[in-house]
């Protein structure tokens, strides 16, 4: 038997597609400083920092701003959250990733589905989006978060010796996670942000000034 498929899924799959232009291939969100500092070595190790960036760094945190513009009932609304987003960013280079991703999201999204997105960070935009035409929530919070862990993965088979394979068996392990968080977050509830990955934030900055680069962040 076949089963119809909601449009909208198709919709978000292709918006979080690493085919989608917002360049998240070139960003490694600190990672690669800290490999290139012996922080990140191994799969282990790198499961354990990506698990720490998913609860208390950038994952939790865009979720929650995803589900807030998701919600937002005004664009006055959605540039409050959005200026919140920027400001919480911890260096420079965290800034401009979100920043400029969003930018590009909104300029492909505004011109193929015609939606009212201008200039928003990456999860605001995102949720903004998703709530413009109507999509799941929640279904688009996991998906992307597992965009945002899937590319960190692919950035750690560039900078590691870590094959298709592991890096693969890791996406499926934090798929659970993903789920989660996800769900938790799905009040956009501002009040609850917080990020407490302070060795990740610490890899953006130095990265910053880091001699022989990869990524852009």
């Amino acid at each position: 038997m076949t089963t119809p498929t909601d449009p909208g899924i198709l919709t978000l799959a292709q918006w979080l597609s690493p085919s989608y232009p917002v360049g998240s291939f070139a960003y490694s969100h600190g990672l690669e400083a800290a490999v290139n500092r012996g922080e990140v070595v191994d799969a282990d190790s790198l499961a354990s920092w990506l698990r720490d960036v998913l609860q208390a760094g950038a994952g939790r945190f865009d979720a929650l701003c995803l589900a807030a513009a998701c919600r937002a009932d005004t664009r006055a609304r959605v540039h409050e959250i959005d200026q919140t987003a920027r400001a919480f960013a911890p260096s420079v280079e965290r800034l401009r990733e979100t920043d400029l991703q969003g930018a590009a999201f909104c300029d492909v999204t505004r011109a193929v589905w015609g939606l009212d997105l201008h200039a928003l960070t990456f999860p605001v935009a995102v949720g903004r989006a998703i709530g413009l035409a109507g999509l799941d929530q929640v279904t688009g919070s996991l998906m992307y978060l597992q965009a945002f862990i899937s590319n960190l993965a692919a950035a750690a088979q560039r900078l590691l010796p870590l094959g298709q394979t592991d890096a693969q068996r890791l996406i499926h392990d934090l798929a659970p996670l993903c789920r989660e968080i996800g769900q938790t977050t799905a009040d956009g509830d501002l009040n609850d942000l917080s990020g407490t990955a302070f060795l990740t934030d610490i890899a953006s900055m130095h990265h910053e000034t880091q001699y022989s680069r990869i990524f852009r962040t």
